[in-house]
């Protein structure tokens, strides 16, 4: 039987604690795999599961014993078609072929009947128990932390998951439903020969059986190499693609089209040499398993034909070792194929069980209470925090805002202002200091209660390729329509959703490709405007549109942050001026404090920064106005 595995491009109650990384290797036994995949397939929650499960299993032995008398009729027939009576072959002899003929086309269909039916029944069984763990390792990998994500790349990871859901489900349905019955069909055909024949069948069987699985076993070591390599060329390969494709404009920009393809090429080599590889020692085991079989096979057949010499076998005996040994090819193909499956989904199970085995780097203490935030006072203690111990990026930061007023934190790139937002979400947490929010520290409270209370309108804003409404609608999910209307319309986006091809219905594409930068931080304000959290966090919300679009934005964004805790990180100055702090950071420390008339009085780093920043904008503006008085020249040449 050909193996099909080659190649492949592929709330609810907590089951057993999964196993821990590097738990499941190469060697791990069928009965392993089971204890680990059980609370999946056996559910304690779904009854009518159970239930079909035992029917399943039910229906395949009533069908292993329908099979097993398959062979027993054909005998039966040969035997009576074999009989003569005084003048050779007669009506009365002939009945009794033709009655066991119908009984031979009764007990093949109802093997076919009772086989679709457990096939029918168990679907719903191993599909539910792929969906659980699928749904588990999801949900863990959003419970995994910001680091973890940052050092994977996403396409390796979906191909995990992929390949992952397709072991699973290999698995389950494979051994759970076939294996054990499959052994119990191996012991009645061995029992038929032992009462049919003699025992020198069954040494000559078990012989030919132990042979076959060794040579199944070494053949399928040696393949799993091969599988594992082909494995990572694929998800190298479908890596690569993917982050092609999402950086697609970049592309295009520098005409990278062919260094691309070439790239992408250079995997697909890789992963056609491997699957070539594993083609040809596809081969090798289905050629050796045949070999090994057909001797068996010849073997036993001349022993029956020495059997119908000596008098002792008749010519339906002879018909019912070719059918039985053709019965127990299937369980025993089936046999190696279980163990080619088990091994080479173990490898692709291997990986998943891992990813439930991380342990997310920030997790809720035990017993943690929600966060209760009355006035929105954010406060941060001589925090000091490292991404990498030999490169501290926070070096004692203090500072706080008071309920309803608005901080700003200026500074150059890499001085540390995007992970003080970043801490104040708990997606790290310092080295050491507190960060408190109404005198509570988020170190000991939800991380799902504290991020309830936070709002973002980051400087790079993607959204879900889904409808403008769905995006907007990401920041409530319970708003009604008006209220989605209602924040398009805070967020100055309103009007130029309604006469969109669409509307709110309108497809925002891949990361929000359809829509400009200014589109998206606008959708951006209207699902922050529609979460209304006490807290605001904008990250640069501004830094990278023009200067209209930004003046436009900054409007939406003055709406938003009214009366509300606020904490502006700013490239441009000018969106900060009337803010009630800003902070200067340099290298990890504050080097200044103060509003803005303040600061510039100082002479220090941030006069000298806005004083850049006036010189470049001025620049631009001049170069601005050139472009227009050129364009007016040129339009009066051409009236003229």
């Amino acid at each position: 039987m050909t193996d099909q595995t080659v190649p492949q491009a592929t709330t609810k109650p907590a089951p057993k604690a999964p196993p821990k990384p590097g738990e499941f290797t190469a060697e791990m036994s069928l009965v392993r795999t089971v204890r680990h995949l059980w609370p999946y397939v056996w559910p304690s929650d779904r009854a009518d599961l159970k239930l079909r499960a035992c029917l399943a299993l039910a229906m395949l032995f009533i069908a292993k014993f329908v099979t097993l008398a398959v062979p027993f009729s054909f005998k039966w027939i040969t035997d009576a078609l074999t009989q003569k009576g005084a003048d050779g072959l007669t009506v009365s002899v002939l009945a009794g072929p033709v009655a066991l003929t119908i009984v031979y086309g009764l007990l093949r269909a109802f093997m076919q009947l009772f086989t679709q039916a457990r096939d029918a029944l168990f679907a719903a069984v191993s599909m539910n128990a792929v969906r659980r763990l699928a749904d588990e390792v999801f949900v863990h990998l959003h419970r995994l932390s910001l680091r973890f994500h940052l050092e994977r790349k996403t396409g390796g990871l979906t191909r995990v998951l992929e390949r992952g859901r397709a072991a699973i489900e290999q698995i389950v349905r494979m051994s759970m439903l076939t294996g054990i019955p499959t052994l119990v069909e191996f012991s009645l055909i061995l029992g038929v020969f032992v009462w049919q024949f003699d025992w020198r069948y069954v040494v000559t069987l078990l012989v030919m059986i132990a042979v076959y699985l060794w040579f199944t076993t070494w053949a399928t070591n040696w393949r799993i190499s091969i599988r594992k390599s082909m494995n990572e060329s694929d998800s190298d390969a479908n890596t690569k693609a993917i982050d092609s494709l999402l950086n697609y404009e970049t592309v295009k920009y520098f005409g990278s089209e062919e260094r691309e393809a070439a790239r992408y090429d250079k995997a697909m080599q890789r992963y056609e040499r491997n699957s070539v590889n594993s083609y040809i020692s596809l081969a090798v085991l289905n050629s050796g398993q045949g070999v090994i079989f057909s001797i068996g096979l010849t073997v036993v057949m001349i022993m029956s034909i020495q059997g119908m010499r000596a008098g002792t076998h008749t010519l339906g005996d002879f018909m019912l070792v070719n059918a039985m040994m053709i019965q127990l090819y299937q369980p025993l193909n089936f046999m190696g194929m279980l163990y080619r499956e088990i091994r080479q989904s173990v490898i692709d199970i291997e990986t998943m069980f891992q990813l439930l085995g991380q342990n997310p780097e920030i997790a809720d203490r035990p017993g943690a209470p929600d966060l209760v935030v009355a006035a929105g006072a954010v406060r941060f203690e001589d925090v000091h925090f490292s991404y990498d111990p030999a490169r501290p990026i926070l070096k004692g930061v203090s500072f706080e805002v008071p309920a309803g007023h608005t901080l700003a934190i200026v500074g150059p790139s890499g001085a540390g202002k995007s992970t003080i937002s970043r801490l104040l979400f708990r997606f790290y947490e310092p080295q050491s200091g507190r960060i408190l929010v109404d005198g509570q520290d988020i170190a000991a409270v939800r991380q799902r209660s504290l991020r309830d209370k936070l709002g973002m309108v980051p400087q790079d804003t993607v959204l879900f390729n889904d409808t403008i409404a769905y995006n907007i609608r990401y920041g409530r999910w319970d708003a009604a329509d008006e209220d989605v209307y209602e924040a398009a319309r805070l967020a100055q986006i309103d009007d130029f959703i309604r006469m969109a091809p669409g509307g709110y219905s309108a497809q925002v594409g891949e990361r929000g490709l359809k829509l400009s930068g200014g589109e998206k931080q606008r959708v951006a304000i209207a699902r922050t405007i529609l979460k209304a959290p006490p807290i605001l966090v904008l990250d640069e919300a501004t830094s990278a549109l023009d200067t209209h679009t930004e003046r436009e934005i900054q409007i939406a964004l003055d709406r938003v942050s009214k009366d509300r805790t606020t904490l502006v990180i700013a490239h441009r100055l000018s969106t900060v001026v009337n803010a009630d702090q800003i902070l200067v950071l340099d290298k990890g420390v504050i080097v200044e404090r103060g509003r803005h008339e303040d600061l510039l009085a100082l002479r220090g780093v941030y006069a000298g920064m806005w004083n850049r920043q006036r010189e470049v904008d001025a620049a631009n503006e001049a170069l601005r106005r050139a472009e227009e008085e050129e364009g007016k020249s040129v339009r009066v040449t051409l009236q003229g």
